[in-house]
């Protein structure tokens, strides 16, 4: 089976909405341009999710919360606790949401289904090295359920993924 059509059958998670999902898209090929690895809806040590979670080659962590309209930013709150599992922290959302309503201190980015751009750059605050481990080990684990699942759909992963 190809990369392809592995990608193709996975499962679509139907808790965002289809603006969110391209806006995920996009970005996610935006941090693959950049050489990051992107897994998506990763559970964090705090209990929350974070929507997009990216690793660079170096350890770096990037978090991307995405907001699909301004009521989504104005109802959800929860992104100031992922600050404590990233480096950096970005929104990203269409071009149809104004960009003012983001906080100053978070990058921005504005996405499609087919590509995004980072409009504000997030500034850097360098993560413990517990917690990157932590956030890191997450990630890996996440990411080889998944494979794993792929592979073998019928197999004993529940919710784990």
């Amino acid at each position: 089976m190809s990369f392809a059509s592995l990608a193709a059958s996975l499962p679509v998670d139907g808790r965002q909405s289809e603006t969110a999902l391209k806006v995920a898209r996009g970005t996610t090929r935006l941090l693959h341009s950049f050489g990051l690895s992107v897994v998506s809806e990763l559970p964090l040590a705090s209990g929350r999710r974070a929507d997009l979670v990216a690793l660079g080659t170096s350890g770096e962590v990037w978090i991307v919360e995405i907001k699909s309209s301004i009521a989504d930013f104005r109802a959800d709150q929860k992104w100031m606790d992922y600050r404590l599992h990233c480096d950096r922290l970005f929104f990203a959302t269409t071009l149809d949401v104004p960009c003012d309503i983001f906080p100053k201190d978070t990058g921005l980015i504005v996405a499609d289904a087919f590509g995004a751009e980072i409009v504000c750059e997030a500034p850097e605050h360098r993560l413990q090295a517990s917690t990157r481990r932590n956030v890191m080990l997450a990630f890996a684990r996440a990411a080889a359920l998944r494979l794993a699942a792929l592979a073998d759909p019928k197999g004993p992963y529940g919710n784990e993924l």
